[in-house]
Formats: C-alpha cells, sequence, structure tokens
C-alpha cells in the first residue's frame, strides 16, 4: 500500500527564517554597490530522495531530500539572488541506491531518480563525493550525464602512467565560472562571476580501489586548491565557492589529508566553503565549539564563510554574503552562516512538509525499492535475537563481528596488515533500557531481509579498523565491562546485575579472543569513561587461540567510526591508531556478508562468559517480557516476573558451565538444539 505525504506547507514554515539577516546593519560605501548573495548547499544526501527509511519499511520525518527541497524553495522566496549547490556522496548510501546500481541497473538514456529531484530544484553546480565511486566510473558517468548542472572535482586527474605531475589532465572540470545577473541593494543589476571549485578526498585511491587503479590518480586537496584558485581569479571570478566533499580537523596538515577543510580556508582567494563528508551540522555540531579560528555564531572558519548541513537532506545549509563593489571589484563585507534543520529533534516534530513534486518524481523507482527491500539477502537457520545480549555472547553481535572480519580481512590482503590477526567489536544496539520493552533485536529463523539488517545494525556509522597491542586490548574491554554491577558473592540477596546508567552500544564485546568477565570486582572505568579504579582487574583468562594475551601482541581489531575516533571515552581510542578508514557503512557490510555467505548460523561462538561465583548468588536482570519464550530454551537463564511496560525480571546463573551456550540441549523438541557456531560452519 502507498503511503501519503502531508500537503507542503508553503506559506507557514514551522522553522525560523530570517529574510535577510544583515537588514538595519548593511554598510553602504559612497557610490558604490552592495549586493546581498544566498548560497544554499546539500551534501552527502546518500539516496535519501523521498523521507522514507527503507530499513525500518516506514516514512520518516527525520531526512529526505523531499523535505529539504521544502527548505529550499522557501529560502529562494527570501532572497533575489541565490545560488544552489551539492556536495556530492549523492549515488550511493540506501537500497534505492543499490537498486539502481545493482537490481536494476541504469541504462543509457534513463535519468537516475537522484537527478530527476535535484533537475526539479535547479541546481546550480554538484560536486564529486567518494561514494559516487562505489559503482565504478561508468555508472558515474552514465548518471551525472542526466544531471541539468554541471559537476566540478579538481583532484582526480587522469592516470596516464608517465609520472610526470607537470602533464596530467583533470577527469573532470577542475572549476566552473557561472555568470549570474543579480540584483544590489538598490535594485540595480549587476553581471557577477561566481567561480566553484570541487575536491574529494585522495583517499578514494584507497577506498575504491578496484574501481580506480589505472584509471585515475588523486591529489591533495589544498595543494590542488593553490593550483587552481588563483587561475580562477585571474579568469575573472568575482567570487570563488569551494565545495571540498571532505570533513574538519584542526590537527597539523600531514599533507594528502581527508579531512582539509581548515587548512583550505587558509588559501587566499576563496570567500566561502560548503562542506561535507563527516556527517556534522556547522555552524551547530559542538565539536566546534572553542575551536581557534573558528567563530560559530557566525559560521566563519578562519574568517572564511563556511556551512555543513549534516547529512541524508536533514539539514540545507545557507550562507549569506554581503558583498562590496570597491573600486570596481566585489569583496565580501560580511557573512552569516546557518544550517537549517527539516526536523526538530528536540521536541521530535517535524519543521517541513515533503515536497509532493520531488516525491512523484521518483515513485517508480521508489516503490521497485520497497518490493526490493522487502525481498530476501540471505537465511538465517535460528532465530536472531538482542533479548540477552548483555549477559550471554549473543547471535545479534555474532553476525555484525563476523561481517566486519570478513570485510577487513578482505581489505587488508597486500598490505603490510595481512598477516597480523583481526578481532571484531560489536555492541548491543537494541538492548531495551531507555528504548522501552520493544527495542530488541527479534528476527525469526528464515528469510532476512534487507530491512531486516536495521535491527542488527541500526546506527549509520562506517567501518574502521584499528591496530592494537594485548594491554590495549585488555583495556578496551575493561572499559566495556563497566556494563555490570559490582556483585557482592557473598549476600543471598537479589542483586541488579546490569548498570542502567552504562550505555548498551559501549559494551563491545570482542570476538577472536577468549575472556572472562570477574563481576564480583570493582570497575576499571566509569561509563564515562574515567579512570574510577586504576587496580580493578575484571578481565581474566585473555586468550588468543588459547595462549595468554601478552602486552606485546599486536592484533587489528574491526570497529567503527564512532568507536575508533573516541566515541564512548574509551581508553586507547582517538582515531590516532586507525590503520583501515573505510567509508563503507556497517549495515552495508552486514548486508554484502549476508548476501555471499547465502545461509547463515547465527549462534553465538561463547567466546566470553562470566567468572564462576556461588551459587547462592541471585543475579538478575531486566529484558522484554517477550523473550520468555526463549529464556525456557536456555541454559542459566529463568523468568521470574513480570515487572511494568512490557519488561520483565529475569535471573542468571553465575555459577552454570553451560551458560556460555545459546541454547540447551533439545530436551524439548522446541526446535531450539544446540547449533554449531558460525565461525565453525563458514
Amino acid at each position: 500500500m502507498k503511503y501519503s505525504f502531508r500537503n507542503v506547507l508553503a506559506s507557514s514554515l514551522a522553522v525560523t527564517l530570517l529574510a535577510s539577516p544583515f537588514a538595519g546593519n548593511s554598510v553602504k560605501a559612497a557610490d558604490n554597490a552592495t549586493m546581498n548573495v544566498r548560497i544554499m548547499e546539500t551534501t552527502d544526501i546518500h539516496v535519501n530522495v523521498v523521507n522514507y527509511d527503507y530499513y525500518k519499511d516506514s516514512p520518516t520525518d527525520e531526512f529526505g531530500l523531499a523535505k529539504t527541497a521544502t527548505l529550499i524553495n522557501a529560502a529562494r522566496q527570501e532572497s533575489e539572488n541565490s545560488l544552489l549547490f551539492d556536495n556530492g556522496d549523492l549515488l550511493q548510501g540506501n537500497p534505492l541506491g543499490d537498486y539502481m546500481a545493482k537490481i536494476n541497473p541504469l541504462q543509457d538514456g534513463q535519468t537516475h531518480p537522484v537527478y530527476k529531484a535535484m533537475n526539479l530544484l535547479n541546481y546550480d553546480a554538484g560536486n564529486i563525493g567518494n561514494h559516487e565511486f562505489n559503482y565504478g566510473l561508468d555508472f558515474l558517468e552514465e548518471s551525472i550525464d542526466d544531471a541539468n548542472f554541471n559537476y566540478v572535482n579538481a583532484n582526480i586527474y587522469k592516470d596516464d602512467g608517465d609520472n610526470d605531475p607537470a602533464n596530467d589532465e583533470n577527469y573532470f572540470n577542475p572549476y566552473l565560472m557561472l555568470d549570474k545577473t543579480f540584483t544590489d541593494t538598490d535594485g540595480q543589476e549587476h553581471q557577477l562571476k561566481v567561480g566553484v571549485i570541487g575536491f574529494v578526498p585522495p583517499q578514494v585511491m584507497q577506498w575504491d580501489k578496484s574501481n580506480l587503479e589505472g584509471k585515475v590518480i588523486a591529489k591533495d586537496i589544498v595543494e590542488t586548491a593553490n593550483k587552481f584558485v588563483p587561475k580562477m581569479k585571474e579568469e575573472g571570478a568575482d567570487i570563488i565557492v569551494a565545495i571540498p566533499h571532505s570533513g574538519f580537523e584542526e590537527a597539523a596538515p600531514k599533507g594528502y589529508d581527508e579531512n582539509a577543510v581548515y587548512y583550505l580556508s587558509e588559501v587566499e582567494g576563496i570567500d566561502a566553503i560548503l562542506f561535507g563528508h563527516a556527517h556534522k551540522v556547522f555552524p551547530g555540531d559542538a565539536s566546534f565549539e572553542g575551536v581557534e579560528g573558528v567563530d560559530t555564531a557566525k559560521g566563519t572558519i578562519n574568517g572564511v564563510a563556511s556551512v555543513e548541513p549534516g547529512y541524508w537532506g536533514d539539514h540545507l545549509g545557507v550562507i549569506d554574503l554581503e558583498l562590496e563593489q570597491v573600486n570596481g571589484e566585489w569583496k565580501v563585507a560580511d557573512s552569516q552562516s546557518q544550517a537549517r534543520p527539516i526536523y526538530d529533534k528536540a521536541n521530535k516534530t517535524p519543521l517541513v512538509e515533503a515536497d509532493p513534486e520531488i516525491v512523484e518524481a521518483v515513485s517508480d523507482e521508489h516503490y521497485a525499492t520497497l518490493e526490493y527491500v522487502r525481498g530476501p539477502v540471505g537465511e538465517t537457520t535460528a532465530p536472531i535475537t538482542s533479548y540477552f545480549a548483555l549477559v550471554k555472547d549473543d547471535p545479534s553481535i555474532q553476525v555484525v563481528t563476523n561481517a566486519q572480519k570478513w570485510y577487513v580481512e578482505n581489505n587488508i590482503q597486500g598490505t603490510e596488515y595481512e598477516n597480523l590477526p583481526v578481532l571484531s567489536a560489536g555492541a548491543p544496539f537494541k538492548a531495551g533500557g531507555r528504548g522501552g520493552s520493544s527495542y530488541y533485536t527479534d528476527i525469526a529463523a528464515g528469510t532476512i531481509a534487507i530491512k531486516n539488517v536495521a535491527d542488527l545494525y541500526v546506527y549509520p556509522n562506517t567501518l574502521k579498523a584499528v591496530r592494537l597491542n594485548g594491554a590495549e586490548l585488555k583495556e578496551w574491554l575493561e572499559m566495556s565491562a563497566g556494563q555490570f554491577n559490582q556483585i557482592d558473592a557473598d549476600s543471598t540477596e537479589e542483586q541488579a546485575l546490569i548498570n542502567p546508567d552504562f550505555p548498551s552500544y559501549n559494551y563491545d564485546v570482542i570476538d577472536g579472543v577468549t575472556y572472562k568477565i570477574d563481576v564480583t570486582g570493582p570497575a576499571k572505568y566509569d561509563s564515562k569513561g574515567n579512570l574510577i579504579d586504576p587496580k580493578a582487574k575484571r578481565i581474566k583468562n585473555l586468550k588468543y587461540n588459547g595462549k595468554r594475551v601478552t602486552e606485546d601482541m599486536e592484533f587489528i581489531v574491526a570497529t567503527n567510526n564512532y568507536r575508533a575516533s573516541g566515541g564512548g571515552n574509551f581508553p586507547g581510542l582517538d582515531g590516532s591508531n586507525i590503520i583501515l578508514d573505510s567509508p563503507d557503512e556497517n549495515r552495508q557490510i552486514v548486508i554484502d556478508y549476508l548476501r555471499e555467505k547465502g545461509t547463515i548460523n547465527p549462534s553465538a561462538d561463547g567466546n566470553w562468559m562470566f567468572e564462576k561465583v556461588n551459587d547462592t548468588v541471585k543475579a538478575t536482570f531486566e529484558s522484554s517480557l517477550a523473550a520468555k519464550t526463549y529464556s525456557e530454551n536456555m541454559a542459566g537463564l529463568n523468568f521470574v516476573n513480570e515487572t511494568a511496560n512490557g519488561f520483565a525480571k529475569y535471573t542468571i546463573n553465575l555459577n552454570d558451565d553451560e551458560r556460555l551456550h545459546p541454547y540447551k540441549k533439545n530436551k524439548t523438541n522446541k526446535g531450539l538444539s544446540m547449533i554449531k557456531s558460525v565461525k565453525e560452519t563458514n
């Protein structure tokens, strides 16, 4: 059944929109003109054209270009002079993108749905993002040839193989000159030449090696800007807009930097920066506060007007420039940047309606994608649930860690890391708590559809791999063990096992090693990563391939961008030891893994367990009432009673040798018999 959208609120947006951010304070030099120019940006749409969550199979108010379109139309009405650009990562990122590239591939003469939508919005230019290369250069060229606007990229060159950079040719147009007729504040028309230049992370040569090697090469972003920006000025650019598909870092540049926006802002001649890639919001994200050279009130970086409007169309980037004509040349006299949201997250309220014209334009491809996501990607021989993921090694984590390990092992072949052991970290994202009693993974045995993968991996993280030694690995696990309260081994009273203040997404299970957790000892770290007991040692008997892990052993650990870059404040994880900086989403990696395996056996391999305590200890925890049926067939778990709001109390026997197993031996013939682990069968 088709879903419907409410009518567009064209005249009553629930967003604070300023007709002119410079009203009342504009300064005009004698006999010189002033002009207000609005520059708008979308970025990292990742094929989210319709405001629909294909993984949950339901409409959403939180993202989608159809929603952003309403902001674009409103912002245009407020300004006489406006420009609209897209910053890339447009063609890949959700099932619609896969459908157009792999399931029902785009044909010559056919318009990709993203361009059906964007052509209606009259973009002025687009930049190439790193994910544009994911389906290969042929698909990219076939897709963008139907855009009613031109593309720029300055740092991708044809690979001519002669090792002479002097004669290298750009693969794309390095920059554009847009001739615009704009009106000044006195109503007089002027011809304004707007220079537009784009960039992509040089790391695309690593991320998409199979698609790009031998065909193109990538060069440093800032070096390239220093080459072309002076040429653009020589050719008469009145203002220059840089569109780097690149994030923000304030650390000293190392050359060929992935996140080069801060350094790009120091290139003379750039008047505005429209950035992206990192899926952040500027101005707005707290991570930009207090950084030298950054003005989060005005939205400038080293004095250059800048904006980053999140991802998936959840914001529209807006830069308002006040230009002043001085001695016949246009100069930026003032600026104001903002990222306008489509959704009020605090109050969980939509701020705009979807543009029905955009929705209708892509309806055929949208409904074809729905049919696709409702189809299978694989089979599971047993249920995949997360009801007991905090107290037992769990199949919902095991499937994810297996997929991540598979991906990393494939991607480090031929590198200096190929002989290092690969481990994989995963957490129970859906584990009740503040999410409620229905916030658990529960996939029945049988067919797994693409939409089910959201149950296994709920966040749009990208995969990263870090290099650690044995000591650092143990500290990672010590931090994770803060998930548990300290248990008094001598008490016969009920004791809650789970620390409710510790987020379940920070409880990492690391597969590839075996270990025990002693919950009778104190936690070494609190829920915020603070060291609270330097002598604490909850992690016991940590082994790799049956041998104790020593401090100097080295490992590669597959994880996600959040954890690898310091999310959760885990010791030793700050982004400095990332050795595989993949642009691929963990969720997509799980999909690809399931497709390759066909049929999986999702039982956990029992690589971790609690250290034994006295039989008299009564350790309790909460899970969903819906988990009762599963508990009846699981070793060491017992249902106690229903509590409130769909939750129930359970006990776990911390002195049960069988408690590491996912299911009891089949004595009840309920079809939940012991099965071999994924690692044995795959």
